[in-house]
């Protein structure tokens, strides 16, 4: 498809960012009408531990990670606001800025979709926009038709929202899609572990941000254990 006026919101910690990230932006962006995808780091993500890389370390990693890629790009809203960095309110700020037309499209995994309702005004991100579900790898897409009686909630959600890819250059929000990409069993987590036990990551992220990490010292102490 030729790129539209789509935009791809990514977020997450990026703690540090990999490989397993950066195909995934690059799957998304050669199967869908996306113009951009944005990598949003966070500064104070809600469901998880603090990131054990400070905010705008995070944000550096990631610029050196898409540099050169032209529909990829750094979004440092969420590390320009004070207080926990609610989806919901990057959303808002996002389509404050780009106005009511541009279709946007928040992409989450099997994991983030399944602990939805504990998030900060969940319901109103379908109005914001589009969900794009991806499953990783140890996760699995809910049924889309299960039995009526008693369905539960991530099932019903996407029976009731689900739309084409089409729907992302036909209106700006409201739809659910669902995508499996290809397994990438790269972690975080697992990076800093390697990276705190002096164990080889090649192969695992880009050697510009690993040249970043070795010349901060970062991850030397006991990695924490979000993503």
């Amino acid at each position: 498809m030729s790129a539209s006026g789509a935009i791809a919101v990514f977020g997450g910690t990026f703690d540090p960012v990999h490989y397993g990230h950066l195909r995934t932006a690059q799957e998304l962006l050669e199967r869908l009408p996306f113009a951009e995808l944005r990598f949003v780091p966070a500064r104070w993500p809600p469901h998880r531990g603090a990131p054990a890389a400070g905010a705008e370390e995070r944000a550096a990693m990631v610029d050196l990670a898409i540099a050169g890629q032209q529909r990829l790009r750094c979004d440092r809203r969420e590390l320009e606001r004070r207080g926990p960095s609610y989806t919901v309110d990057t959303l808002e700020s996002l389509r404050g800025e780009l106005g009511p037309d541009t279709p946007l499209v928040l992409v989450l995994g099997c994991d983030a979709l399944l602990g939805l309702r504990s998030w900060h005004r969940w319901e109103r991100l379908l109005d914001l926009a589009h969900w794009l579900v991806v499953a990783r790898p140890g996760w699995f897409l809910p049924a889309l038709h299960p039995p009526r009686d008693g369905e539960v909630f991530p099932a019903r959600l996407l029976r009731e929202h689900r739309a084409p890819a089409a729907a992302l250059t036909r209106r700006p929000a409201g739809g659910v899609l669902t995508c499996e990409l290809t397994a990438q069993d790269i972690s975080s987590t697992k990076i800093r572990a390697l990276l705190q036990s002096s164990a080889s990551v090649e192969g695992l992220l880009p050697a510009a941000v690993l040249a970043y990490i070795q010349s901060r010292g970062l991850y030397a102490k006991s990695p924490a254990t979000q993503e």
